[in-house]
């Protein structure tokens, strides 16, 4: 069904963010007193009277002003404008209406939208206090009084905003689309890959690290296939995260691993791979998702015949628990070898799904150990009786053994490599479960 798309805004700090947590029931978007901290859109899937709607928290919109950010933030807010549905636009009870309200209620009018009024901050239910009448005067109809933070008001306000919902048509839902999420530390070409591959500024790019703050999806298809693109603020060394804004961004950039089928882990050319890199892979890895390496500002390095190749070794050695991810080498800035990023997209998201037969597997197991016998101990050999495979996302093997002691790491790798040379399972990590007959697991 077509969801449709209720977009939140308003001048900054009145309570977008909070109201959209509110809806998306989960605290998606980052909430402090300190106005202008939503910069970029955020999307979330909701429910209300049995349909599935799609909320964007927009940054706050600013109509006249000076600085770099705040004008990318009003571009942001007004594209989030021209996709919505419907829109609600946020005020506050305490400040009263201001120049800046009026401001955007005329720019509301002219987008021909259904806008629906909220005046946040009415904290205390019942009736409402004599200043909120003042909103009328905005010229937008009636406005609903709400408490973002207590959540007094919201359900009149969705209920508002459903008698605009479009009507309910057939549409493809996101699981059709290969969810990739774009991670690296701050200022290494993420938002500006995205950009690139989209071919419009949806995600805000500039030169000081850590403009993306928040988590930010963006539906896109070509002849490869349907992608949804989740741009990700920068994730730094633990130590240099002191602004607890910062932490929430963190904290977002892990969300969106999660929430991902591929990681593009991406690195600068001119760097190298760092100590922070090990450390945004490793959540990836650990995640079990798919990952491909990228190596960005390709450009901007001098190569002759062997360049790629040298590189890509010191990669490995970099990265060297995760020797089964694909490098690719390319450009954001200028485009140079993205389209091939696709086409490996496609190939590790295959591979990190991919179901192995028991009787294959166990084939594969038999030649295995009868190549190297399995370790013993004091006497006591490994026997492992059989292997069948539990899970994917990633690929997820289980060992039935006698004694999962005697079950080593280096033989654990032994057998993961064995899988690999025949199976490939390129771009994905591999878990093992040992268990032994008695079914007390280890990992």
């Amino acid at each position: 069904m077509a969801k449709p798309v209720v977009a939140i805004v308003g001048r900054p700090n009145v309570g977008k963010s909070q109201l959209f947590n509110r809806f998306a029931g989960k605290r998606l978007s980052i909430v402090e007193d300190t106005p202008g901290i939503t910069r970029d859109r955020l999307y979330a899937d909701c429910e209300w009277r049995g349909r599935t709607f799609q909320v964007v928290d927009t940054g706050g919109i600013e109509p006249s002003t000076d600085s770099e950010i705040l004008k990318f933030m009003r571009v942001q807010a007004e594209t989030a404008i021209q996709a919505a549905d419907v829109i609600i636009l946020m005020t506050d009870l305490r400040s009263g209406i201001t120049a800046t309200d009026q401001e955007v209620a005329a720019m509301l009018r002219r987008s021909g939208k259904p806008i629906v009024l909220a005046v946040n901050k009415c904290d205390r239910p019942g009736t409402e206090p004599p200043e909120f009448y003042e909103f009328y005067n905005l010229g937008l109809g009636d406005p609903y009084a709400i408490s973002a933070l207590h959540g007094y008001g919201t359900g009149d306000l969705l209920d508002a905003c459903y008698e605009h919902f479009p009507e309910e048509t057939e549409e493809e839902e996101d699981s059709q689309f290969i969810k990739v999420a774009v991670i690296g530390k701050p200022n290494v070409g993420k938002s500006s890959l995205v950009n690139q591959i989209l071919g419009e500024e949806r995600v805000i790019v500039s030169n000081v690290a850590g403009t993306t703050r928040d988590s930010v999806d963006s539906h896109f298809e070509n002849e490869k296939g349907k992608y949804l693109l989740i741009d990700t603020a920068g994730i730094r060394k633990q130590s240099k995260v002191n602004e607890k804004i910062e932490k929430f961004s963190v904290m977002r950039s892990l969300m969106a691993v999660e929430r991902a089928d591929v990681c593009v882990i991406m690195i600068d050319a001119t760097e190298g791979v760092t100590e922070q890199d090990t450390k945004v892979a490793g959540e990836a890895h650990d995640a079990g998702k798919a990952c491909i390496i990228v190596v960005n500002k390709w450009d901007l390095v001098e190569k002759d015949g062997k360049t790629m190749e040298q590189y890509t070794q010191r990669v490995r050695i970099g990265l060297a628990y995760m020797p089964y991810a694909p490098v690719l080498f390319l450009s954001a800035k200028t485009g140079a070898r993205v389209h091939k990023l696709f086409d490996c997209i496609n190939e590790v998201y295959e591979q990190n799904g991919r179901r192995i037969p028991t009787g294959q597997l166990n084939t594969l197991l038999a030649e295995a150990t009868a190549r190297v016998q399995p370790p013993t101990d004091k006497g006591r050999r490994l026997k492992i009786y059989y292997m069948t495979q539990s899970g994917v996302r990633p690929p997820t093997f289980v060992c039935f053994c006698n004694d999962a002691q005697l079950f080593h790491f280096s033989y654990q790798r032994y057998l993961e490599n064995q899988i690999r040379e025949v199976y490939g399972l390129n771009g994905t990590p591999i878990r093992m479960i040992i268990r032994e007959r008695n079914n007390k697991e280890n990992d």
